[in-house]
Order: C-alpha cells, then structure tokens, then sequence
C-alpha cells in the first residue's frame, strides 16, 4: 500500500479478506425502498489529502480518495478478489508474460472517452525518471520498465501498447502471479493525457485540476483543505448501481472532538485512540480493522554516523517494550509486530510468513542489553553521548508513538531524545527529502505479498528514507523478483532471508501492526474494507433509513 499516517498469489490468511462494516447487512444491491432519502456520508480522517496525482502519490490517505475517484483495468471487490473494471475482460498467455485487457466503452467525467492510450500514457508517465515517481518500482515486471527508470531506454519502449481504442496489451519480463493485483492499485490508473498538460504543473493540485473516471468525482479540495468532498460520478459506467450522492472527508486530529461530531451525527464514521477503543469496545457500533500494515522507525544512517553502527541500532530496538505499547497505551487492537512484514498476510505450507521469518531480538525487549549495547556503539563511533529528534505525524497515534519511545529511549545511558510533531504531508515530505534523526513510518502492503513490505529496503528504493544497505538483502530480493520468480519454494525461502537479515541487522525499528479501531453508524450499510492497498471501497455504499 501506501506512505500511511499514525492513526488509522502465495495463500492469504482469512483474516485480512475484505469485509463489510460492522451492521453493514446487505450492500448497495438492496432495494432503494430501504435507501434514507439523502445519502450523503461523512468520513473522518486523521490527516488531509496531500496529493491527487496518480504517478506521485505515495500514501494512504491519497490512495483510498483515488480509489472511489478513479477506476483501472481491474478493481478490488469483495475477499480482496479483482473484478472487472475499466476492462471488462482480460485473457493471459500460456507463459503468463503477455496479459491482453478488453476494454468497456467509459468516459472520464468530463465526458471525454477513457481509452486504451489513456493507460499507456499513464504507465509512461510514471515510469518517466522526469516524473520522479516513488512508486514507480510497482512496474519493475513489466517489459524495459527498470531501463526506462535508469534512463537507459526510452518510456516509448514500456511493455504496454493500445492496440485500437479499446484494447490494452501489456508483456512482462517474466510471468508474476500477483499482476492482476497490481493493476487494480491506484498507481496503475489511467491518466488524461490532454489534462495533464492543460494543467501543467498544477495538475491534480485542486479538485477542478483533474478529471475523474470512477463511481465519484473530487468536487471540493483547494489542494491545502483539510475537508474535501466526493460526488456521484454520472459519467462513471457502472453510476446505476452507485447509491451515495456525496461523501464528505473531514480531518479531525483530536480524538475527542471526533468523537463528539459523531455522537452529534456530523460525522458517520470515526476512528478512535486512546482510552476511547476500551470505553467503546462493548457498543454495537465499535468495529476494529485489522490492517496489513506495520509502523517502525527509520533511522537516518546518512545523516548520522551513529545510525550505521549495527549496535547503536540494536540497542534502541531493545530498549522499546512493546507489549506496554499496544496494551497500555494504544488499546486499539494493534499488536506486537513478529518483524516488518505484518502477520496474517500470507502463508506457504501452513506456516505465516511472519512466523518464518522471525528473529529472536528483531522486536524483542531487553533494557538491560540495550544499555549494554549503547554504550558499546558510543564507544565505537568515538562519542561520549548522542542527541536524536524523533519525527512523527501530528495526530494522536502518532504523538503516542513519540511520547512513548522517547521515554523508553531516554533511559539509555547519555542519550537526549527531542520529539518532533508534524502534519502528516510535512514530516512525509521530510522523510523523503531525508530531512530527519530518526522516524516514524508506516507501510501497508498494496497486495497480499511479502514482497510488497520487502522491497522498500533494497539500496536502491526511493522509500528507503533511512538509506540502510545491505548486500545479501538486495540479492534475495533480486532472485525472489527474477531467478526464482516461478519457483515458489525458493521464492519463499528468499523473502525470508531477506527479513531476517533486515531484522538480525536491525535496519528499521519495528514497532506496532496498525489496527482501526472505529465506531460506525448502524445504518450506514455496504462500505468494504481492505487490508491491503487503499483501504476503502464506498461504490457499494449506502446510507438505510
């Protein structure tokens, strides 16, 4: 998935299959004589929306606005399974390299036809090293992808042709199981050519900046609102069967106001932190998500000569407890994470890739050896003491995880620890920008795939903010996503290695598996979530009387 906030195929576990809100009953297919007359849903966010353009776009929040929005080949449904979307058929060849997609005749909402060059226009411009997509690495599978993204070829040789107006012809480097999946992520939407350049550089800058081809359009974002607003899209090809007329997005940072704006029904959904999941967890309208996303900390070896001592890093690993974490403080259905790679994301012969992959200190607790190696890195990097900030995000999960770490910290021998609280758009630009100590991240998996998780930190991958490198890790992941790419067993034996060596090496801090926790009106029926990529789907949404 994407760059997510603090608050909110190999075989996957039941429990990250998509499923309908708590008293979500029956979906959109119910009868209109069970509808409420306005269907009109206000959603909470923690942070506002940063971005809107498909090609730069990196998180969370972005993602599930794109994904109501706008609409590719496919489109996640129900149980995480791809389904029909701006393709309404697609065929693959024997050898699983070339995936050819029939189009539906759709219109974007300005009317203009959504075409198959709409999509070969949006790869290449992703892809484009000018572009400077984060995200580009999802096309690593397809044909001269990796040698356009060295400026070795040029985007025109992208594996994707449109062949006529209605046809999309996509050949790979070699067969990869989880493609369907990728192309129903947001970063492999079309774009309008003729848009993008009307706009120029304020392109997807504001709601009126773009165009839409999903079930709603973006109607109000000023590009800095912290509320933005999503509309019936009558142009979309499936409009008969969207029921919501409009969906409010409201950003409310402090819990307990959110939860006050719900009780006095400004808003239908909230999330909840704090005291509040244990105060709630016995209401019929309290519901938690378990999500396929972890949040660790990024230490910035390039800024910081401490960083790149194996234990410095170790040490402020161990002195993090945990457990105190999510049962004391956060209370909201997180959970202690294994490693980096959240749990329950999928299996091999029985066994959670999490549980393969675990290492015996990765996310363990041990004060009394964290001091131990602490003060072996200071001695070693020729320090008598170190002062780090810690950057999070400014909502309330976020300044738990600041609060409660510097703590723990703190209790090292010769340390200052100084917390820093930013909106989630700013600390996610200075992240990028390696603007930090140390950091607060979280990631959530665009598909039911370990390698989702583990390629952010090859030594060559943009979202590698921290800047550790590893030889041994950058070879697994090149045989899981070559050599061994249609060997499952060895497949699955390289990923592991390679988590184990990101964890024996400590090159992230793991700290918590995010859940949701939330309180969802009763008659609000049909919204389905997703553990992996953009979280929401409101096309089947309604509001009942």
């Amino acid at each position: 998935m994407k760059k997510i906030n603090s608050v909110v195929k190999l075989g996957t576990v039941a429990a990250f299959a998509a499923v309908f809100l708590a008293a979500c009953g029956s979906s959109s297919s119910s009868s209109s004589s069970s509808a409420a007359k306005t269907q009109t849903l206000n959603w909470m966010e923690s942070s506002a929306l940063p971005s809107m353009d498909i090609s730069t776009t990196t998180d969370v929040v972005s993602g599930e606005t794109l994904n109501n929005t706008n609409e590719g080949l496919l489109r996640m449904g129900k149980n995480s399974k791809v389904h029909p979307g701006v393709a309404k058929s697609y065929t693959k060849s024997k050898d699983g390299k070339t995936y050819t997609f029939n189009l539906r005749k759709s219109q974007w909402s300005n009317g203009d036809p959504v075409t198959a060059q709409d999509f070969v226009y949006s790869w290449q411009r992703t892809v484009n090293p000018k572009t400077a997509s984060q995200y580009a690495y999802l096309f690593a599978q397809v044909k001269n992808a990796n040698a356009i993204m060295k400026s070795k070829k040029p985007v025109s040789s992208l594996g994707i042709k449109a062949d006529g107006k209605y046809k999309v012809v996509v050949t790979l480097t070699k067969a990869t199981n989880y493609f369907p999946d990728l192309v129903a992520n947001p970063t492999f939407y079309p774009q309008n050519k003729k848009v993008v350049q009307k706009y120029g550089k304020k392109y997807a800058s504001n709601a009126k900046s773009n165009v839409y081809n999903g079930p709603f359009k973006l109607t109000y974002w000023t590009g800095t609102s912290d509320n933005w607003s999503l509309t019936k899209n009558n142009k979309y090809w499936n409009a008969k069967n969207v029921k919501l007329k409009k969906i409010n997005f409201k950003t409310v940072k402090d819990p307990q106001t959110a939860v006050s704006q719900y009780q006095s029904g400004k808003l239908s959904a909230t999330y909840l932190s704090g005291q509040q999941p244990k105060n709630y967890k016995n209401n019929k309208q309290y519901v938690v998500r378990k999500g396929a996303s972890t949040f660790y900390i990024e230490l910035n070896e390039k800024k910081d000569a401490i960083f790149k001592n194996v234990n410095a890093r170790k040490a402020l690993s161990l002195a993090i407890n945990r457990n105190q974490f999510v049962n004391k403080v956060l209370q909201d259905g997180s959970t202690v994470p294994s490693g980096y790679v959240a749990s329950d994301l999928a299996s091999y012969k029985g066994q959670d890739f999490a549980d393969a992959s675990k290492t015996s200190e990765g996310t363990a607790y041990n004060l009394a050896k964290a001091k131990k190696l602490w003060k072996k890195a200071l001695q070693e990097t020729g320090k008598s003491s170190a002062s780090i900030t810690l950057m999070a995000d400014d909502t309330a999960a976020g300044k738990n995880a600041l609060e409660y770490v510097q703590s723990q910290w703190s209790k090292l021998p010769n340390i200052k620890v100084t917390n820093q609280s930013l909106p989630f758009k700013t600390r996610l630009s200075r992240s990028e920008n390696g603007e930090f100590d140390a950091v607060v991240s979280g990631w959530g998996a665009d598909f039911a795939d370990p390698i989702s998780f583990l390629s952010l930190f090859t030594s060559d991958n943009s979202y590698n903010n921290g800047k550790w490198k590893s030889t041994s890790y950058d070879k697994d992941i090149d045989r899981a996503n070559n050599a061994d790419a249609n060997n499952e067993s060895a497949r699955w034996n390289d990923m592991v290695s390679a988590e184990k060596t990101l964890m024996n090496d400590q090159g992230i801090i793991p700290i918590y598996q995010q859940a949701k926790p939330q309180l969802v009106k009763s008659n609000v029926k049909g919204v389905i979530y997703f553990p992996t990529g953009a979280n929401w789907d409101f096309s089947k949404a309604y509001i009942a009387k």
